[in-house]
């Protein structure tokens, strides 16, 4: 569905979904949804609607799915979807972007579903991916708040994980490409950080600067892959340099080439590999360097 225009005096209702969720049509006959707190309370078809009601409208997709979102509006507490336009609109203006109805629609369902788990004792482990503060800190920081924004008005704390789960929403509605294709890119990033862990044997610091570079490194390369702008170079002499200097690093890089091949379907070239295992030395070193010694007291 579509967000729509503030509502004009003389409106009349169509269909009333409950006492607060209305639907009435436009000049051209669409189905255009109102919701308001107590909206369609006594109200009946062909009524007229009281403006000042209207806190916020949607304009419906025709078909399967306008009707799913009709079913949704109907069925889930007006508390949640009070809740979720709201921290929505507060997504939209910290980030400066509007974030559109499929966000509201999915992110409704989404919380009704944690609420329905968090009843029955259900709770889903998720990863705290420390990639996204780093990638994508501005939609990172707004689904925070949006989470904290719903438990709030919810007065139900949502795990904290749910700032994750919303980042990857947020992150969908604010690229200009087609749907899950920044969470691939973020789930590709992922994968070649876990790779190099494994290589390395240890869990890397994820609030260190070479961790912060590895991984914006490691974005840019798969969206030069994408764009088919590879780095190049005619002098391989540093990259045999690399090749043969950190051995160690330049296997780990072999394997990191091997998923991105796999992956993509693109082969890194040298230029490109050259940076990784100078990356993954870096952060090399970072593990093997011995902590530092306290004074004696």
């Amino acid at each position: 569905m579509t967000e729509g225009a503030p509502q004009r005096r003389g409106t009349v209702a169509h269909k009333v979904l409950n006492n607060n969720v209305v639907i009435s049509l436009d000049e051209h006959g669409g189905e255009r949804v109102l919701m308001g707190r107590g909206l369609g309370f006594q109200l009946k078809p062909t009524d007229t609607i009281d403006p000042a009601k209207v806190e916020k409208t949607f304009i419906l997709d025709t078909g399967e799915d306008g009707e799913r979102e009709r079913r949704m509006l109907a069925d889930t507490p007006y508390a949640i979807v009070e809740a979720v336009s709201r921290a929505v609109d507060q997504a939209e203006r910290s980030l400066g972007h509007h974030l559109g109805r499929r966000l509201t629609m999915a992110v409704i369902d989404h919380v009704q579903f944690v609420l329905e788990r968090l009843e029955k004792g259900i709770r889903i482990p998720g990863a705290s991916m420390p990639e996204l503060r780093v990638l994508h800190p501005a939609e990172f920081a707004a689904a925070k708040a949006m989470a904290e924004s719903i438990s709030t008005a919810l007065e139900t704390e949502l795990p904290a994980e749910e700032a994750v789960f919303l980042t990857m929403h947020v992150l969908n509605a604010t690229r200009d490409e087609p749907n899950g294709t920044a969470a691939l890119l973020f789930r590709r990033v992922q994968h070649v950080v876990l790779t190099v862990e494994n290589g390395l044997g240890v869990k890397l610091d994820v609030e260190s600067p070479d961790y912060a570079r590895f991984v914006l490194h490691i974005q840019f390369l798969l969206q030069r892959l994408v764009s088919r702008s590879m780095l190049r170079s005619a002098d391989s002499s540093f990259f045999e340099f690399a090749k043969h200097s950190y051995p160690r690093s330049f296997a780990i890089a072999q394997e990191v080439k091997a998923y991105v091949k796999a992956a993509t379907e693109s082969a890194l070239t040298d230029e490109e590999l050259l940076y990784v295992i100078v990356h993954v030395e870096r952060l090399a070193s970072q593990v093997a360097a011995p902590p530092a010694s306290r004074p004696e007291e």
